[in-house]
């Protein structure tokens, strides 16, 4: 769909009065390291599955996102007491004394995060009501709540809407069920998860997501107690238990971070070593990147690095000094190359020689942001038809969800407006590899997903400063 410019511009006026800018001298290959910790997406669902135990969890390497301090402050409003750990990155969350939270306090949080639909499974066994508000999250295409819904009531919850939201309660107790997505969402398959393990009966889910951050979730919920099979053919069986206690855990690394400075080397031309991110569950993103002609080395933190002791491992990235080659990528769910790589390794595409084709399949809106990658110099056209090798679900509705990138194109500085937060950090990269100064707005919004990023750019010797 194309930009409504008039919202960007309004967009751009809100985040001026804010000082919600970065300026960025592009032009400066980005070298060094840095280090990712805990997914985002797994996080944030993992603070989450502390309410559903009877004693305190222990979560470790944490980031510092705006994400965890929504959960965080999510929780807090529901009674669990939320502290900081001995360690860095360390939460101690006590759900000891879980209470209602009225709506307006939840209402607070309504537009920032679309965790709030999570809770609901587990404060119906904790409470037996629940309380959805609006919901926020990032503008790439719907993220309809329908599935949870219908999974909440298969379950045995009552929803009544109103005005303000949804309010839920199970007057019956939550029961075992068998249910079928009609795509392998993540969300509605955490949904279920964190509903069924206690659920009284045997709950089915078939084409469930079984993404890395789903498997680690999984492994949470066993440590507190569980009972969760994952067989073949996306089918996950959960026997419900009456009651789970706390765990400690140290979540996966952060995949999608990893592979956003991953492409933030290719595009400058630079090395970065991400510190933290792990071979396995980056395998498909890895071989795209060595396709394209990135070079890479991976670390291993079992294998003993010569003259540093203790040292963690990681993937270093760097791009050759050779010419980069075109490639046709599809994003799916995994194992497939994900949605969240495709924006940032995008950028680095414009500076391949030849066509390149992105067939996205997830999301419906997620291409708007190449708009503005044209306004610097780059040659992107989006199109209606599925331009990869499998039709999708989006092929025969009007949307945009097709690219092809013709390079190499020389980049210039332009002023961004970040639409949301993973075409955000692909803007970013575009102004860093571009010739002269970019302003960046809305470049806080980056801080959803994205730890210490200003930081960590000073770290890799980029020229980026705040007005």
């Amino acid at each position: 769909m194309p930009l409504d410019h008039r919202a960007l511009s309004a967009r751009r006026l809100e985040v001026t009065l804010t000082d919600d800018v970065l300026i960025v001298h592009g032009g400066t290959p980005l070298q060094g390291q840095i280090r990712v910790r805990g997914a985002k997406n797994l996080v944030s669902k993992a603070m989450v599955a502390a309410l559903l135990g009877e004693t305190p969890s222990r979560l470790f390497d944490v980031p510092r996102i705006r994400d965890v301090e929504v959960v965080r402050g999510l929780l807090e409003l529901h009674g669990v007491k939320v502290s900081d750990g001995a360690e860095d990155g360390e939460l101690v969350m006590d759900p000891t004394n879980v209470e209602s939270a009225s709506t307006d306090e939840i209402n607070v949080h309504a537009g920032s995060s679309r965790i709030p639909i999570l809770l609901c499974g587990p404060l119906l066994h904790r409470l037996g009501h629940a309380f959805i508000p609006d919901l926020g999250g990032c503008h790439i295409g719907p993220r309809p709540i329908d599935f949870h819904i219908k999974a909440l009531r298969e379950f045995g919850a009552v929803v009544d809407k109103t005005p303000e939201g949804m309010h839920l309660s199970a007057p019956n107790g939550l029961h075992g069920a068998k249910l079928e997505l009609p795509y392998p969402s993540v969300g509605a398959t955490e949904q279920v998860l964190l509903t069924a393990v206690r659920a009284e009966g045997v709950t089915e889910l078939r084409n469930a997501a079984i993404e890395p951050e789903i498997i680690d979730l999984i492994c949470i919920l066993q440590k507190m107690g569980a009972i969760i099979t994952v067989h073949t053919d996306r089918m996950i069986e959960i026997q419900g238990v009456p009651r789970l206690y706390g765990y400690e855990h140290k979540p996966i690394p952060d995949r999608i971070e990893a592979a956003s400075w991953a492409a933030a080397a290719l595009a400058t031309r630079g090395e970065i070593e991400v510190i933290g991110a792990r071979q396995a569950d980056m395998m498909t993103f890895l071989n795209v990147y060595r396709n394209i002609g990135g070079e890479l080395k991976i670390t291993d933190d079992r294998v003993a690095r010569p003259g540093v002791s203790g040292a963690e491992g990681g993937i270093k990235f760097w791009h050759p000094g050779t010419e980069l080659k075109a490639v046709a990528l599809e994003t799916d769910v995994h194992p497939g190359f994900m949605t969240d790589w495709q924006q940032p390794l995008v950028v680095a595409l414009t500076q391949a020689r030849g066509i390149s084709i992105v067939h996205e399949t997830v999301y419906e809106q997620r291409l708007g942001y190449t708009e503005a990658l044209n306004s610097m110099g780059a040659t992107i056209q989006v199109y209606r038809d599925c331009l990869g090798g499998t039709p999708c679900r989006f092929g025969r509705r009007n949307f945009m969800h097709s690219a092809v990138i013709a390079g190499p194109s020389k980049l210039h500085a332009a002023d961004l407006v970040i639409p949301d937060l993973r075409a955000g950090f692909a803007h970013l990269i575009a102004a860093l590899a571009a010739e002269g100064t970019s302003r960046v707005y809305g470049v806080n919004l980056i801080k959803r997903g994205y730890e210490d990023f200003e930081q960590k750019l000073a770290a890799l010797g980029a020229h980026v400063e705040r007005p």
